[in-house]
């Protein structure tokens, strides 16, 4: 049984994710900034929830998140951070303040919670850090500039953390989603091929995360579309993109 804090538990992958872990047997912190979710799960798995909701933008919210996690079980075995938002940008009425929102929420947030969780997971069995970072990543998609840069950042992070965190065997997963039916992805406005339902995105995850891949990506043939595109000439890439690109972009706030 594993000590895991699970971020953006509330809805979603997180949500549906916790079902699986917590079915598994593990013992899970659950953070969101939403406690009403967390409280439901804890109802049902009484021994092994610990509520720890927050706002993880708020560095002093994360320690004391960490804290009640060091009070409750000394150390942590695992860290996934799936806490993330989108906005899309509206290239004709740019908004650096979007940037910067999407940015805290999806970069610093997590780098926040990596600050917290790494003195906890040292003193764990067989450290695991995960990260979910996204598809988009492989692939510039229009009206995805916040978003897609703060998941590229994120996975620099991580990829770069993966390897000055080896000496001290901690391992570092990076988690890459395709579309995933979700509440927050129904309000999208553009098509979602090879969507995934939440429950076997969850699945997906957690049959994998013991054998600590570098990388957990799906659905693969989307996965390798957008790597495959992502080879071809830049300016064949724009001509893609372009074709791709809406008149009408609008801005999606998903917390």
């Amino acid at each position: 049984m594993r000590r895991i804090w699970l971020t953006g538990a509330s809805s979603g992958i997180g949500a549906a994710l916790a079902e699986q872990l917590l079915q598994g047997g593990h013992r899970l912190a659950l953070s969101a900034r939403s406690s009403e979710p967390l409280q439901a799960l804890a109802a049902r798995f009484a021994e092994q929830v610990l509520v720890v909701p927050g706002d993880l933008c708020e560095p002093e919210q994360v320690r004391a998140i960490a804290l009640r996690i060091e009070q409750a079980w000394g150390a942590l075995d695992c860290a996934i951070l799936n806490a993330g938002t989108c906005e899309y940008l509206d290239s004709r009425a740019y908004e650096s303040a979007l940037v910067e929102r999407v940015m805290r929420a999806n970069l610093l947030s997590a780098s926040h919670c990596i600050e917290a969780a790494l003195p906890l997971l040292r003193r764990g069995e067989r450290p695991h850090l995960v990260g979910v970072a996204s598809a988009v990543t492989f692939l510039a998609l229009p009206r995805a500039e916040a978003y897609g840069a703060s998941k590229a950042a994120l996975r620099y992070l991580l990829e770069a953390l993966r390897i000055d965190l080896a000496a001290e065997g901690i391992d570092v997963t990076l988690v890459s989603p395709g579309f995933v039916d979700t509440p927050l992805t129904r309000r999208n406005d553009f098509a979602m091929p090879m969507r995934w339902p939440a429950e076997r995105a969850a699945r997906h995850i957690a049959a994998r995360l013991d054998k600590r891949p570098l990388e957990i990506s799906f659905p693969a043939p989307f996965i390798l579309t957008l790597k495959l595109l992502g080879l071809l000439p830049r300016r064949l890439q724009l001509a893609i993109g372009r074709r791709l690109a809406r008149n009408e972009p609008t801005a999606e706030d998903m917390p």
